[in-house]
Parts: C-alpha cells; structure tokens; sequence
C-alpha cells in the first residue's frame, strides 16, 4: 500500500473514533474521554496535512522550486507538533480543573470506550508505520501511538474507578495528564528533527570525518575541502565539496575522478544529489564562508 493509502485509512479510523469517543465522553462525563476525543481530533487534522504533504513532494521539480518539494513534509511535521502543543494545553487546562473539582465518572463507559480506542490507535500506527527516516510519516506514526498511549491511561483509570468508586473519580483528570506528558515529550523530538533539517544541519548519522576519508581513498583525490552535507527533506540528501584532483589531469579524467568519488559516497551515506567542483589546485581558503558579513559592512560603509 503506498503512503498515501495507509494515511487515508488512518484517516478514517480515527474519523470514526472521534464521534464514538465524544459521545462516550458525554454518557459518561469523563474528561480522560474527551481529552482523548481532542486528541483524536488533532490527528484527523494532523493526518490530512500529512496526505497533503506527502502528494505535495511527489510534485515535480520547476524552475522556481529546483529542488522540489520535498521540504512541505518537514513543515507539515512542524504543524503537526504545533496542533498537538495546543491541543496538550487545554487538555492540562481542564484536567487541573477536575482535580480542584471532581466530577463522577462512569468507569464502566470509559473502559469499554478506551479499549475500542486502544486497538483502533495500534491498528492506525500499524497501518502508517514504514521503515523510511520521513519526518512526515514519523509525525504521523507519533500521532498513533501517543493516541494509543493516552487510550492506555484513560482505560487504567476507568478501571480504577470501577474497582475504587466514586472516591477514585481524581483518576480520569490524572489519566489525562498523564497523557499530556507523553504528546510533549514526542512533540519535543519531532520539533527537534524538524528544525535539524530546516537549519540545513548535517544529518545525525554522518560521520563528515569517516566520508571525508572515504573521499580521499578515491583515486585521483588529492584533497577534499568546504565538505557540505545537508537534507532537502528527512529523506533527501544533498552535498557540496571543493575535490582537488591530483596530477593536472585532463577534463575527461577529471570528470570520471568525480564519478567515482559520487559512486562511492551514494550507497553508504544515502547522498541524492552531490555538486562537486573540480580544482587541479586547492583554491584560497575563507575562514567562514558561511558567516553573514554583507550586512555589517554596508552599515560600516553605507557608501
């Protein structure tokens, strides 16, 4: 089944499990269930963006986007970690007002409520889940099993509350909150990957030192310099590098060295577009060539 097609499914089973849980939450006056129908809600949200996103990157490249799209899945991960911290907000909201104010609680409704969600959760993760490094899906797959995980406290405390009674009420509000520390902690991690990639960081498992060395075992590489690797997406690498080819060699023979070093670094490093510039002699070295300075000279000299 393509992305597409798990996400759509995804989609409608928690479409489903929304208006159940909602007037489950109602019947039994549960704010564990409601914060789980809210949660459900984001992720009908959360799920769509994604569709968009993924039928977003398959677009082809144009001379205005030369790289493609393939950064509208990071940013629908963005607004997916967005939803959630809004969502985990009134969730710790209303749940510090039921424990001021404790509300009866019918067990019974939420713990055959919260098991239907358990297994409607696993089954959407399921269904989502790939092998890929795709933000896009990854924020899909956390948007599953956190739902699957606040499912699991809100149906502990039903559980309690039918064993304990009335006097156990306090443990619905605490379910919740329980589950508002589980989103955060995913939201963390996903805002964290998201801006890796946006920062144009070097991905987390390169090692520059260890391809820097693999470049250099290339015959006809005399030296490597202004070695750049970043991601266009969690999927899509791209890099730059300064190659000094050895012996003043023809164009022909300069070409085929930058060939081989492509052919070495695609496989290990998962590169998807590499731009090498070929020198017969290292050319002069800028400290920074990164570092801002336009700006500080023309106010220096706004001549």
């Amino acid at each position: 089944m393509t992305r597409s097609g798990r996400l759509v499914v995804a989609l409608a089973l928690n479409g489903v499990l929304v208006a159940g849980q909602v007037v489950a939450g109602i019947a039994a006056r549960s704010t564990g269930l409601f914060a789980d129908a809210g949660h459900n809600l984001t992720d009908v949200v959360a799920i769509g963006i994604s569709l968009l996103a993924v039928r977003w990157a398959m677009r082809p490249r144009s001379e205005a986007r030369s790289f493609g799209n393939h950064r509208g899945t990071i940013l629908a991960a963005l607004v997916n970690a967005a939803i959630l911290a809004v969502v985990t907000a009134a969730i710790v909201a209303e749940s510090i007002d039921r424990l001021v104010s404790p509300v009866h609680v019918d067990g019974g409704v939420v713990v055959v409520t919260a098991a239907v969600a358990v297994v409607a959760n696993g089954i959407a993760a399921a269904v989502v889940f790939d092998r890929s490094r795709d933000l896009n899906m990854k924020s899909a797959v956390v948007h599953m099993i956190s739902d699957a995980a606040a499912s699991l406290c809100v149906l502990a405390a039903g559980v309690v509350i039918v064993v304990g009674g009335e006097s156990w009420d306090r443990a619905d509000p605490v379910a919740s909150l329980v589950v508002a520390v589980v989103i955060v902690v995913q939201v963390a991690h996903l805002v964290k990957a998201s801006a890796d990639v946006l920062l144009e960081s070097t991905p987390s498992d390169i090692d520059l030192p260890s391809m820097r060395r693999v470049i250099l075992e290339v015959p006809g590489v005399g030296d490597v310099h202004d070695l750049h690797v970043w991601s266009l997406s969690s999927e899509v690498r791209a890099l730059s590098a300064h190659l000094v080819v050895s012996g003043h060699p023809t164009l022909e023979e300069a070409q085929a060295v930058g060939a081989l070093v492509r052919e070495r670094i695609v496989e290990p490093f998962g590169i998807a577009h590499s731009t090498l510039e070929l020198e017969c002699e290292r050319c002069a070295d800028v400290p920074d060539p990164c570092r801002m300075t336009v700006g500080a000279q023309t106010r220096e000299n706004p001549e």
